[in-house]
């Protein structure tokens, strides 16, 4: 199978923040893929903005430096060279007045102009500002903004605030990476490209829903920040809100960026309320491998939690009564992320098994090898009765898609490409977010006002042993954590 590549039209990309680890890990080597495919056109232009005192040719050779680094020595030497020529670099100051004037002489008219916020969020509102104030951007600019989005409902909607105070909506891309994973693009597709599935995806034949994103890092490098965020507000409030909400929207009218989030929308708005017996922290401990979570946060006293585990239910006519178990942590036994649709077992059993009869399970694979298993149950081969055996129906991209398949587009360089389409149906709009925030601040708040600390759990484990009881009360179990 040989996938299309349909190249998008002349753009100036300006990355603030351009000598940061983001941009050197993933947005230019991303870039530098997209032209060697045949996206970028070659009028494409990509300029850096940071701090640093340098020129074109020294931000050309560390982003050089950056491609070797993160996609390895056995680059093509002439795509590079090719590639690096559309790059230039300004030193500029976010906050004060030098560079913006030589920023805007760069700038070329009649081509989209882009402009990419990797940089801390308390910068946005001063880069927006001198945006507007110099006259670089206007109203068909496009602006990226990176998570956080804020720490909190009240923080949120004045971040909201100051970018609208120079952007209307349709120009702002709030930016997660996991959108952009082929297998979460690929969700919507099995939804709602096929009959088979969306006639079961309700409460009548979901018996419940498993979301893991699993981490084997700690926390260390980080730590001052960690603990200032901790799991809550670095992966529940926005990626795996993310990932439930697609799991869980209904069929939207169209593929169009407000439909598909008008429909997230609902879905946070019809999450119940978490109460405490239904949610479990945790802070992993000190092991061969390295610290604990207290020595890496530099905090004896932090009740950050590193893990958290939840129960959350949708009340909503399709899943009232069917539960969705969401779970990260770090220093877990491996690192994987999937989505797991368990189905209710048949009715009545036709067959003497002798118990070994599992339910059918949609189990969705995003890291670290995308793709799909549907488990079944087959007569196992053989003379001796109908003994039944749970086979895997396995839809691994890169053995189903061939050579194609496994060189598939990383996230950043899909959404980044998704940008300079002008395609928001891949980012988050400002009232989604809102909403997550108006759900996940009561839950932080009663950690914050309690006395409970996490539960410690081993490094190298599942979690913390309450976090299996939490699902264990209710007659079930988490899925391994594997790799």
């Amino acid at each position: 199978m040989v996938s299309r590549v349909i190249p998008v039209e002349a753009f100036d990309l300006v990355i603030f923040g351009a000598t940061g680890d983001l941009a050197r890990r993933k947005i230019v080597p991303g870039l530098y893929r997209r032209f060697k495919a045949g996206q970028l056109p070659a009028s494409a232009r990509i300029i850096g903005a940071a701090r640093t005192a340098q020129d074109d040719d020294g931000f050309r050779a560390e982003m050089r430096a950056a491609i070797r680094e993160f996609l390895g020595d056995g680059q093509d030497e002439s795509s590079v060279a090719a590639f690096l020529d559309l790059l230039g670099y300004v030193a500029i100051d976010a906050r004060g007045s030098e560079g913006w004037a030589e920023l805007k002489a760069r700038m070329r008219p009649g081509v989209v102009h882009a402009f990419y916020f990797s940089v801390a969020p308390a910068l946005f509102g001063d880069i927006a500002d001198r945006l507007a104030d110099h006259g670089i951007a206007d109203q068909d600019s496009r602006i990226v903004v990176e998570k956080p989005f804020g720490r909190d409902l009240q923080t949120a909607r004045a971040l909201n605030a100051t970018l609208a105070r120079h952007f209307a909506e349709n120009q702002i891309y709030r930016i997660d990476h996991y959108l952009g994973k082929e297998t979460v693009q690929n969700l919507m597709a099995v939804r709602f490209a096929n009959i088979l599935f969306e006639p079961l995806w309700n409460a009548q034949y979901v018996d419940h829903v498993q979301i893991t994103v699993a981490e084997t890092v700690g926390v260390g490098g980080r730590g001052e920040y960690y603990d200032h965020s901790g799991a809550m507000r670095d992966m529940v409030q926005n990626h795996m809100m993310q990932l439930l909400c697609l799991i869980a929207m209904e069929p939207p009218y169209h593929i169009d960026s407000d439909a598909v989030r008008d429909e997230k929308l609902k879905v946070i708005r019809a999450l119940e309320p978490v109460s405490a017996d239904e949610v479990v922290r945790g802070q992993y401990l000190a092991g061969r491998d390295g610290p604990g979570y207290l020595d890496d946060a530099e905090n004896p006293e932090s009740r950050t939690e590193s893990f958290v585990a939840l129960k959350v239910h949708v009340a909503n006519w399709r899943w009232t009564g069917t539960p969705f178990y969401l779970r990260t942590g770090k220093r877990l036994r491996a690192r994987t992320s999937e989505i797991v649709i368990t189905f209710k077992e048949p009715p009545h059993s036709l067959f003497d098994d002798g118990g070994s009869h599992k339910a059918n399970q949609l189990v969705i694979r995003l890291q670290p090898d995308e793709g799909m298993v549907l488990t079944m149950m087959i007569k196992e081969p053989g003379p001796g009765g109908m003994r039944l055996v749970q086979v895997p129906l396995d839809m691994s991209f890169a053995d189903a898609l061939g050579p194609e398949g496994s060189d598939m587009p990383d996230a950043y360089e899909r959404l980044i490409m998704d940008v300079i389409r002008g395609n928001q149906t891949l980012f988050m709009r400002g009232d989604e977010v809102e909403a997550a925030w108006a759900w996940t601040d009561p839950i932080i708040a009663a950690w914050e006002h309690g006395t409970k600390r996490p539960e410690p759990y081993d490094p190298g484990s599942s979690g913390p042993e309450e976090a299996l009881r939490l699902l264990h009360r209710d007659n079930r179990r988490w899925r391994e954590i594997r790799s």
